[in-house]
């Protein structure tokens, strides 16, 4: 076997596989740099919760789709996943739960009636693809639609990049300066839920965070430096991408858990390997005499 046939061959013959390409591209240059904000701001557990947040939205477009209508499914995640974030935010405020407390018993409930609502109306193979994703059945409308969020993800961080990063290093400073904290935080919330419907759609409920967090632990282990840190995290997530679907299509394979594991053997590699790793630690470089 080539390298081109190991490594071009499959997106050269099938077009759903340049489909699922694309798609890990755009997923990548959007939600990586948002994992990198979630785990800034301590918030990688929420990003996880609003990832099964999104299903009984899915679970209804599902059923007035009458199919699995990516589409339907996604808008209909989108509008379950920021109604979960508000009422989440407005229950912290009006009583004494934390905001993270409020998000883990949101999302239960909501993953319990999502699986609730499909498991009634279809059968477990649309369970299957629900909760793990159908990348390989990614469509052009689909794929438009996670083109679409990738660029205004993108364009929303470069508006709102340096009262986030404030919010994000000392919110103080910005309450102090008259800085609308609330409003960054709210659009903030608008990206990560648009970004989880978006890799929902491809890796399901159960892994959409995954494109999101693993790039970002990689990305805090190779850099400190905050655009540096993006950028890697964009590039970490897309060849997660590319390795897993070559993997997954070599080795016959399901894509979708194939591209998540990808992207968690290029973390471990990084923990060994990378300046903030264990080799680092345990076998530093002679310091220079003189």
């Amino acid at each position: 076997m080539t390298a081109y046939d190991l490594l071009f061959a499959p997106f050269a013959d099938y077009g759903f596989m340049r489909r699922a390409l694309v798609a890990c591209l755009c997923l990548g240059l959007g939600s990586g740099p948002i994992g990198v904000f979630l785990m800034l701001r301590r918030m990688s557990l929420v990003g996880d919760a609003m990832s099964h947040a999104v299903l009984p939205g899915a679970a209804i477009g599902y059923l007035v789709a009458g199919s699995l209508s990516l589409t339907a499914m996604g808008l209909g995640g989108l509008v379950a996943g920021l109604s979960v974030a508000l009422l989440s935010g407005m229950v912290s405020r009006v009583t004494s739960l934390q905001e993270d407390a409020s998000f883990a018993s949101f999302y239960l409930s909501s993953l319990a009636l999502g699986v609730l609502i499909v498991s009634l109306r279809g059968s477990n193979i649309d369970l299957l693809h629900v909760l793990f994703g159908t990348i390989l059945a990614i469509d052009s409308p689909a794929l438009y639609e996670i083109g679409a969020i990738s660029t205004v993800t993108l364009a929303v961080l470069a508006i709102i990049y340096r009262p986030l990063v404030a919010e994000c290093f000392d919110p103080g400073f910005l309450r102090a300066i008259g800085g609308r904290g609330p409003t960054y935080h709210f659009l903030f919330l608008l990206l990560v839920v648009l970004n989880l419907v978006a890799s929902f759609q491809a890796l399901g409920t159960l892994m959409a965070v995954g494109l999101m967090m693993l790039p970002a632990a990689i990305a805090q282990l190779w850099s400190r430096n905050l655009p540096s840190m993006m950028a890697i995290a964009a590039a970490s997530a897309t060849a997660a991408g590319y390795l897993g679907l070559v993997a997954s299509y070599h080795l016959e394979l399901a894509s979708g858990p194939t591209i998540i594991m990808t992207a968690a053997l290029i973390y471990g590699l990084s923990i060994f390997l990378a300046p903030s790793g264990l080799a680092r630690r345990y076998f530093p470089r002679p310091h220079l005499n003189g």
